[in-house]
């Protein structure tokens, strides 16, 4: 007797493995499910059998992704893309679903496999190109937005495809009629789905929302989101429709309260982990036997997917007014199959109304070309400069007018990102007279900005021309004001190879990348979290009766042992200002050593730069660790170090570094 434990520690294992593999290789984990399910589903090794209850578990997954989705569709996100949304979108999908009931009645199919072979290739995946628009920093470009428009509607459209599948079985030549009620059916459906969404679920939602929070137990918030997502769920399934409708209808319920983002936090773990469940299984009805003995049709059906999809959303784009390359890189970004694909597939398998034979090339055909589509989002750029000379014009003349803007600006800052954090950083500088320049890519964000008379130009920091026509090499420091650890490694390989003098300092979201990002050439991390926490802490002494010099020196020695940068620089409440004393405070200095430097080779303890009342607060070089400076540390060519002192004795110190 096998134990039941068995399949889920084999399950586990294979996941665990196949998704530490594609994060190494900083592909989707999505991927690793997928291909995790194939290698051991009932088709390949045979370790996990395909039964019922595996089906049923791993439905679940596709019911928390649902709701996560509604969460997403508030009416006013939906309002303001309408244009994109449901015209870019819904021509794409009606597009796709006519051209494939022709070629399938090109075929002599029936033409309700082509209905739902057209809506499961009309699907792009939301989750890879969400994620990697997301971490190349374009989601508030033109072809960011529209590829979002038309994954939301991706996204919706599922929903009337869902309803209508079942209705699909059936047979049209034995009572057409019988078909047409149910199809009404379906449709009146949809309509009073939406009627509980507009008119009567929001009504109810937030008063029980209120009743639940006001009991301050978050035991009881997580029961009472699982209740509502498996509720609605349940009701819907029972009503003939779908778990996963019931659970999108739960979710755009919840989006329209003030519970959203708590919601959301509190409903991904289950989520996350029932979701890659569901991808293996997805894996597993991929039958690698019907794979080779059709490998041909697999790669028509792969082909013909990718380049019908960029042809026609590129097409539409530029019908809906987007410039050439706006369009292809929507087309690019978009041409894969999606996971609502394989829901699609999988509930018109389960209704019979696909046979294996053509539900295997598809479906094999449709996971291949989600393998494909970080590798056509990731070189779509060196395509389209080679092809579309006006987009090479468009950069040119962005790169030109930065340049314009910063050519007569020195020893200025440049700040990547003009959110929050990077407004508050320019304020600062300001008010200090510190010439900065203001990187970001929000246009609204830009024009009320430069309309106020702020130094701000439109431009992605993380590439190489832009920091250049920002002023690179003329800068005194360079700040990344956001919390993107993949764009803020690609702004650090750049000042690494132009100005690896220049010091960087990062913000980050919590103390899990400071390592990463250190290494990578940052002079100095800052967490928001830790930042956040200390000065809770300073608020709460107050109330505690302790003294406020207590306070400010105790936040002063947890700043000290966390920055490097900032050891001994309070010196406490009876400091006269600096404007008394300028030249006696300290500040910080970084040099870079030379080939030609009279400090090469030599230690630390040798330079003896103490005498000089200067100190080696940190040491930078290329491909190790940042160095902890010691009394041992010997420089070498190349090295960065950072000083901190006195106007005057920086002065000397660096003197005797690189003239000895």
């Amino acid at each position: 007797m096998i134990n039941p434990l068995q399949p889920v520690l084999i399950l586990l294992a294979i996941a665990v493995l196949a998704v530490v593999v594609f994060r190494l290789l900083r592909l989707p984990p999505m991927l690793g499910y997928l291909l995790a399910g194939v290698s051991i589903g009932p088709h390949a090794l045979g370790w996990i059998s395909d039964n019922e209850e595996t089906r049923h578990l791993a439905e679940f997954g596709v019911v928390f992704l649902m709701f996560s989705i509604g969460l997403e569709f508030s009416l006013t996100k939906l309002i303001a893309m309408k244009r994109i949304v449901f015209g870019f979108g819904t021509a794409q999908v009606v597009i796709t679903i006519l051209v494939v009931i022709v070629i399938a009645w090109l075929l002599q199919l029936d033409w309700r496999i082509g209905l739902v072979l057209g809506g499961a290739l009309a699907m792009s995946s939301t989750a890879i190109v969400s994620k990697m628009l997301a971490e190349r920093a374009e989601l508030n470009t033109s072809h960011g937005r529209q590829i979002i428009g038309v994954l939301l509607f991706q996204d919706l459209a599922v929903i009337p495809l869902l309803i209508i599948i079942p209705a699909l079985r059936v047979e049209v030549d034995a009572d057409t009629n019988d078909f047409s009620t149910m199809l009404t059916i379906a449709i009146v459906k949809i309509v009073i789905a939406l009627a509980f969404i507009l008119f009567i679920g929001q009504k109810l939602m937030r008063p029980w929302f209120h009743l639940v929070a006001r009991q301050k137990s978050s035991e009881l918030f997580v029961l009472n989101v699982l209740l509502i997502t498996l509720g609605l769920a349940w009701m819907t399934e029972s009503a003939g429709l779908s778990l996963a409708l019931g659970a999108f209808l739960a979710g755009m319920l919840i989006s329209e309260t003030e519970y959203r983002y708590q919601v959301e936090d509190d409903i991904k773990p289950f989520r996350d982990v029932l979701l890659g469940l569901f991808f293996v299984t997805i894996g597993m009805l991929l039958d690698m036997q019907v794979l080779i003995e059709n490998c041909f049709w697999v790669f028509v059906i792969l082909i013909t997917l990718i380049i019908f999809k960029i042809i026609v959303i590129t097409g539409l784009s530029r019908l809906f007014g987007a410039e050439s390359n706006v369009a292809i890189r929507a087309g690019l970004s978009l041409a894969q199959g999606g996971e609502f694909g394989f829901i699609l597939l999988a509930q018109a398998s389960a209704v019979g109304l696909m046979e294996n034979s053509i539900l295997q090339p598809v479906l094999a055909a449709m996971v291949l070309s989600m393998f494909v589509a970080p590798f056509l989002i990731e070189y779509s750029e060196p395509m389209i400069q080679r092809f579309y000379g006006s987009d090479w014009m468009h950069r040119a003349m962005q790169i030109t007018s930065i340049a314009t803007q910063t050519m007569v600006t020195q020893n200025h800052v440049i700040v990547c990102g003009y959110g929050r954090s990077g407004q508050s950083i320019a304020r600062i500088f300001e008010q200090e007279s510190i010439p900065f320049v203001a990187l970001d890519l929000d246009p609204q964000r830009i024009h009320e900005a430069t309309s106020a008379g702020e130094s701000v130009v439109y431009g992605d920091a993380a590439r190489r021309e832009v920091l250049i026509a920002a002023g690179l090499m003329r800068a005194r420091v360079l700040v990344v004001s956001y919390s993107n650890t993949i764009s803020t490694l690609k702004i650090l390989k750049h000042v690494q190879e132009l100005r690896p003098d220049l010091s960087v300092v990062v913000r980050t979201r919590d103390d899990s990348d400071i390592d990463l990002l250190k290494d990578a050439g940052a002079t100095e991390v800052v967490a928001e979290i830790m930042e956040g926490s200390l000065m809770l802490a300073s608020h709460a002494l107050m109330f505690v009766n302790i003294s406020t010099g207590r306070i400010l020196r105790r936040i002063r020695e947890i700043r000290e042992q966390r920055y490097s940068l900032l050891r001994g620089f309070y010196h406490g409440l009876t400091d006269e200002t600096e404007n008394d004393h300028e030249k006696l405070f300290p500040r910080l200095l970084t040099i870079m050593i030379t080939p030609s430097a009279a400090a090469i080779n030599k230690t630390l303890r040798d330079l003896d730069l103490a005498s000089l009342a200067v100190e080696v607060t940190a040491v930078r070089r290329r491909n190790i660790r940042g160095l902890m400076p010691t009394g041992e540390t010997r420089l070498e060519a190349g090295d960065v170090i950072v000083l901190r002192g006195t106007q005057d004795n920086l002065a000397a110190a660096e003197i005797k570094l690189l003239q000895g």
